[in-house]
């Protein structure tokens, strides 16, 4: 076992008394809301005792601190309850946690283990063991030691039951939430078998409602990624129809229609694809950011595969449905660009020249607007369609004049008719 954390040698010469650490501190406290620590008589550091207030002071200040990301300044309160003499147990222990929960945060996860580690020896019928050994997992999980990570979860669940009624609630919520970080390890394990099972038991469990919609979501994309492609399918839709303003629904579409299409089922992609993309207003507004990240990175995916595949007319669709998204010219433009190729390959000209004729239009610094360099390389490309359907009209123009088409009735001839024959 680990011997307890020592304070750093720099920092040695920082502990100083209670008071003169309170009042250093008191104005970051109060720009963080934190409460305020009562006031403290000030006397020399070998002959100040510790009252009550001073340790609750000092955690109430090392957690507003925390939350400020003032990492360093956090530590060194923690540091002097850890080594006051006559502190309250309860407080100590409460400090200990306070302290590995600053080493999380700050990325410092050997030391956070050492302290819960530490606490979990000193204080083994503590009952706060399940709470230190739910952190103590997410943290091996975050330094990718998965097994034990795991192993620390279902301790959790293993603990909870030797703890009094009394607080019955709060253990039997680390319960439900050890199964699903046992089931979110597997995840990031790259077990996604084993996830999608353990996040398909856990929605069936009493939990708040986004809690149950985040496993159901989970559950599905833990079965896309293991490749089970068509339980994938049907546990996306049904996630969907149960919970379609959930914060995932529009990452779930964004799922669904790519796996459509890796189950070669392009026109369920299509509805799909077209269906987030004409989400509802209401649905959109509850977290715009996030719903127009996956319509636009479904849109232009999807979109982009039917134009490779030559499926055009599906693609079209699919461009102007982005198009509607936004009339910012950096994201205009492009999707302007692609809509006229779609008319080129479909063999509407005219509409094709006119779609590449704005983006020519656009990209012209005479018509009084701005013009971004990404315009100007647009517009030269739409001018060299433009130029390309021009020739491409005349060279057809004198191959046809050259070479009849069969269909045309042949020329009037100028001679005579010839007389009936005589019978």
């Amino acid at each position: 076992m680990n011997p307890p954390p020592t304070v750093p040698r720099h920092h040695r010469s920082l502990l100083w008394p209670i008071a003169g650490l309170a009042l250093a501190l008191l104005p970051q406290a109060r720009a963080t809301g934190a409460a305020t620590p009562p006031p403290v008589k000030v006397g020399p550091a070998s002959t100040v005792g510790t009252t009550d207030a001073e340790p609750q002071g000092l955690l109430r200040l090392g957690e507003a601190l925390t939350k400020r990301g003032d990492y360093a300044t956090a530590e060194i309160a923690y540091w002097q309850i850890l080594h006051r003499p006559n502190v309250p147990l309860n407080e100590t222990k409460t400090a200990l946690l306070a302290l590995a929960h600053v080493h999380r945060r700050n990325n410092e996860m050997t030391k956070a283990v050492a302290i819960y580690e530490k606490y979990l020896k000193d204080y083994p019928d503590d009952e706060r063991v399940p709470d230190c050994l739910l952190e103590l997992g997410r943290t091996l999980r975050d330094m990718g030691v998965y097994k034990m990570a795991i192993s620390c979860f279902y301790s959790v669940i293993n603990s909870t039951l030797k703890f009094p009624s009394a607080g019955f609630e709060h253990y039997q919520l680390l319960a439900k939430t050890a199964q699903f970080e046992i089931a979110q390890t597997h995840f990031e394990a790259g077990e996604y078998t084993e996830a999608g099972k353990y996040y398909s038991r856990v929605r069936l469990l009493e939990l708040a409602p986004e809690d149950r919609a985040r496993a159901h979501f989970m559950a599905a994309f833990a079965e896309q990624l293991a490749g089970d492609l068509d339980t994938a399918v049907s546990t996306l839709r049904a996630y969907l129809e149960a919970w379609p303003t959930d914060k995932n629904a529009p990452e779930a579409r964004y799922l669904l229609a790519t796996t459509l299409r890796q189950l070669k089922r392009p026109q369920e992609s299509l509805a799909v694809t077209l269906d987030l993309l004409r989400a509802e207003h209401a649905r959109v507004a509850s977290d715009p950011e996030r719903w127009s990240y996956w319509q636009r990175r479904t849109g232009n995916q999807v979109a982009n595969e039917f134009f490779q595949n030559g499926d055009t007319f599906n693609a079209l669709a699919i461009y102007r449905g982005l198009d509607a998204l936004s009339n910012n010219p950096a994201w205009h433009l492009p999707l302007t660009y692609q809509i006229a190729l779609c008319y080129e390959r479909l063999r509407q000209l005219d509409q094709a020249r006119q779609t590449y004729q704005k983006i020519v239009d656009a990209g012209n610094p005479d018509l009084g607007h701005p013009v971004s360099d990404d315009a100007a390389d647009l517009a030269r490309m739409a001018s060299w369609r433009l130029a390309h359907l021009d020739w491409r009209d005349q060279a057809e123009h004198k191959i046809s004049d050259l070479f009849p088409r069969p269909e045309d009735p042949p020329p009037p001839s100028h001679s005579s008719p010839s007389p009936p024959h005589n019978t």
